[in-house]
């Protein structure tokens, strides 16, 4: 393995650590500590996610103009400053404010590390480096709610000195994505333009199902964890159940490789999985209900990410990537924005399980057009483009 996919694999981890330690409770904290109404939480989530409704689009820009080494570390810098931040607020407005700074931070950090792996390595390894790259993000994920569920059970730790903990862990990513530096130059300068946002809406079914996909991801990360709450799931079991949906994760993408050799039918399995995942959510009221949910979207909120990525990536040269990820990854915030905002109202107006219900109902009809739109879509999937 080469040392630039070493560190990237390596700051993935650390920072899902990071994440898995503090996010999970974030709607839990907002909820609780602060007053947050579901409604509250919709913003919330609205404010987390809608700087990547923009920005990883200028961030895909400045990949084939500055080092991607620097960008990344300058993503995690302002991570680590949004979850301290996070540690000393008292009011929803701030709260929403700090997540929008680390939505800032994030738009810095899958684009440079996807664009790092595009460049390292050769189209035939790709899907699998960014499964890697996924894999270890994920481990992190998994490991993260398990410290922070140790800390919260056996050192009387608070949310917010929680959080703080967080904030160290993820100031450690700054080291190795420093040493990126080295491998994160790039030669070729390209204009800034918007073309990039063309090209990937030549691909109109990818696109409605990376947004149906990133709204109900973005929901099951700020919405469900107060859902389990109200449900009467305490703090270090919803931390559990992050590790487990962690461990579907890790586990589904042992089978990236082979879903991507049938990649309609994986993708068809995606929708149905999240779908099905919802609605079952939407009438859990124990924990091991929620097992049952949270190991089935695992798979869902997994395999389509690597399997549209390549989709996508197959269509362009590898030295003018960089705005279209950028555009890959803004299209993916717009369903994360939209998608908690929508649940958020939603749970408000119509009664807490009703998002769930509407995402399922969703994703059966995304389904259906997927299914129909099979002879359209298989030309770009033929290994040869």
């Amino acid at each position: 393995m080469n040392r630039p996919l070493i560190l990237v694999y390596a700051t993935a981890l650390i920072v899902g650590i990071s994440y898995g330690m503090h996010n999970p409770i974030v709607p839990v904290f907002s909820k609780q500590v602060i007053g947050a109404s579901y409604f509250d939480l919709g913003l919330i989530g609205l404010s987390n996610f809608i700087p990547y409704m923009f920005i990883p689009l200028f961030v895909g820009l400045l990949l084939d103009r500055f080092n991607n080494g620097l960008l990344l570390s300058l993503g995690i810098t302002i991570d680590a400053a949004s979850i301290y931040l996070l540690s000393i607020s008292q009011s929803v407005p701030e709260v929403a404010a700090f997540r929008g700074m680390t939505g800032i931070a994030h738009s810095f950090f899958w684009p440079p590390c996807e664009s790092i792996i595009s460049r390292v390595t050769t189209p035939q390894a790709r899907v699998k480096s960014i499964s890697k790259f996924m894999g270890f993000f994920v481990g992190g994920l998994m490991i993260g709610p398990l410290i922070g569920t140790f800390l919260l059970e056996n050192y009387d730790v608070t949310y917010r000195i929680l959080f703080q903990y967080a904030t160290f862990a993820i100031a450690t990513g700054i080291v190795s994505s420093l040493l990126l530096k080295k491998y994160g130059k790039t030669a070729h300068r390209t204009e800034f333009s918007f073309v990039s946002i063309k090209k990937i809406l030549k691909f109109p079914t990818v696109v409605l199902m990376l947004i149906f996909c990133s709204s109900a991801f973005g929901t099951f990360l700020t919405i469900l964890p107060a859902y389990m709450s109200d449900r009467s799931i305490s703090e270090s079991n919803i931390e559990l159940l992050f590790f487990i949906f962690g461990l579907s994760r890790l586990t589904s993408l042992g089978f990236s490789g082979l879903l991507a050799k049938r990649t309609f039918y994986s993708l068809i399995a995606t929708m149905l999985s999240i779908s099905l995942g919802m609605i079952i959510a939407a009438y859990s009221f124990s924990f091991e209900m929620f097992v049952v949910a949270v190991l089935i979207m695992g798979f869902g909120f997994t395999v389509y990410f690597p399997l549209t990525f390549e989709i996508i990536m197959r269509r362009v040269q590898k030295e003018h990537s960089g705005g279209l990820i950028g555009a890959y990854e803004t299209t993916f915030g717009v369903g994360w924005a939209t998608g908690p905002l929508f649940a958020g109202i939603v749970a408000n107006f119509f009664g807490k399980a009703t998002p769930y219900l509407m995402f399922f109902i969703i994703g059966i009809l995304v389904t259906s057009i997927i299914v129909m739109k099979k002879k359209e879509l298989e030309p770009a999937w033929n290994p040869k483009l």
